[in-house]
């Protein structure tokens, strides 16, 4: 390929002791790609994540972020990578602005940079004007939109978000659903979204179909009910996984 992915894993396999969390694992995703990992519990996408993040270190394959291999030059390579994890990191006890003002400090951005920064990612999430409240005070829906523009802060090119609604109201999980997807196509970004729920996938989508630690189905959306013989996400991820539940 003459253009570099966002994100490119070759030959990936992870195990713990003798249980294989991840077998052979081959994809890409392209700047500007949403895709959505889905996989029942004990699939392996928190094993994918841990090695993409760098957590744990890649035993078998490759990973590459935006060209650089996460083993030999990891530095470069999580430079280019902002994260969500499913359970939030952020300090209760700090204002929205604090909490921010850490991670632009840890990517060693000047004051005005990081003032910069922080009102634009904050303004398009519609919560400048909470910045100077505690965490604690927000409730889950604004809670994740902080996390989204801390992970964003640093103009990374690829957003990994791990399950990152689980718990939200159908109104918070809408809005954030949009602004993710939204984000991918106006700003150029590639999205890594692990998720179970079959609503926050849209159509355009790229899917990764995860089970026992094999890719089941990598295409779009249609690829996918194309392959499986069927008209929905739902029916085409049963198949996959023999019934199990996302």
């Amino acid at each position: 390929m003459s253009e570099i992915s966002a994100l490119a894993i070759e030959g990936l396999s992870f195990s713990y002791g003798n249980h294989k969390a991840l077998d052979d694992i081959n994809f890409n995703i392209q700047a500007g790609e949403c895709t959505i990992l889905l996989g029942p519990n004990g699939a392996g996408k928190s094993t994918l994540f841990s090695l993409i993040t760098h957590l744990y270190d890649t035993r078998q394959g490759r990973i590459e972020l935006c060209g650089f291999d996460i083993k030999q030059q990891s530095r470069l390579a999580l430079a280019k990578l902002g994260v969500v994890f499913q359970q939030t990191t952020l300090d209760m006890d700090l204002t929205v602005d604090q909490n921010l003002r850490y991670h632009t400090a840890l990517h060693g951005m000047s004051r005005k940079l990081a003032t910069e920064r922080i009102q634009q990612e904050l303004e398009r999430l519609n919560m400048f004007d909470r910045r100077f409240e505690k965490v604690r005070q927000l409730n889950g829906g604004h809670k994740r939109r902080v996390e989204i523009a801390r992970a964003l802060l640093h103009k990374p090119s690829l957003l990994l978000l791990d399950e990152p609604t689980v718990g939200l109201d159908v109104p918070s999980r809408k809005n954030i659903v949009d602004y993710v997807h939204r984000l991918a196509a106006e700003e150029n970004i590639a999205v890594l979204w692990a998720s179970h729920l079959m609503d926050e996938i849209y159509p355009n989508d790229h899917l990764i179909v995860l089970h026992k630690g094999i890719i089941k189905a990598n295409g779009t959306v249609d690829d996918v009910l194309k392959q499986t013989d069927v008209t929905t996400v739902n029916e085409a991820f049963s198949r996959l996984t023999q019934g199990q539940p996302a």
